[in-house]
């Protein structure tokens, strides 16, 4: 004869393992999440510093190869920035080399424009033709590390 007995419900292992295994996703979700949403702001950065040198190319061409005096110059000509703001049109667009501070996030979705320069390799704003355009913008490379992005226009 067969003793036959019902088994009802869980055991205390198999609800700990469960459990264990729910802490472990949740665990590397929380870790990953920031550098997705960091990523992402990155991206976004980088599209609009894109949008923004093809709002200065459009304005050069149709004003006959002068580059803009100020940044209301090329704001009709960009229709929606993600990310970056651009300042007021009292500000003007710098001209030359120069750099944009990374050391904190203040710099974080703001743009510089700079006339007569172009990037350089090390996303750098250097001595350029009168004909040529550089946007800056930061990048949030982790938490409190940041770095600038520079872009042709």
């Amino acid at each position: 004869m067969n003793a036959q007995t019902n088994k009802k419900g869980f055991t205390i292992i198999e609800v700990v393992l469960v459990l264990a295994i729910a802490a472990l996703i949740f665990l590397m979700i929380f870790i990953a999440f920031p550098a997705l949403s960091r990523g992402q702001a990155n991206t976004s950065r980088k599209n609009d510093a894109s949008a923004i040198a093809a709002a200065i190319n459009t304005y050069r061409t149709n004003h006959n190869g002068t580059l803009p005096d100020t940044y209301g110059d090329i704001s009709p000509y960009i229709d929606k920035l993600a990310q970056l703001t651009l300042p007021d049109d009292a500000t003007g667009i710098a001209t030359g080399a120069g750099t944009i501070t990374t050391s904190d996030n203040s710099a974080l979705d703001t743009v510089i424009i700079r006339t007569s320069a172009k990037c350089d390799d090390n996303n750098e704003a250097v001595a350029g033709s009168r004909r040529q355009a550089a946007v800056l913008t930061v990048l949030e490379i982790s938490q409190n590390k940041y770095e600038s992005f520079c872009n042709n226009a």
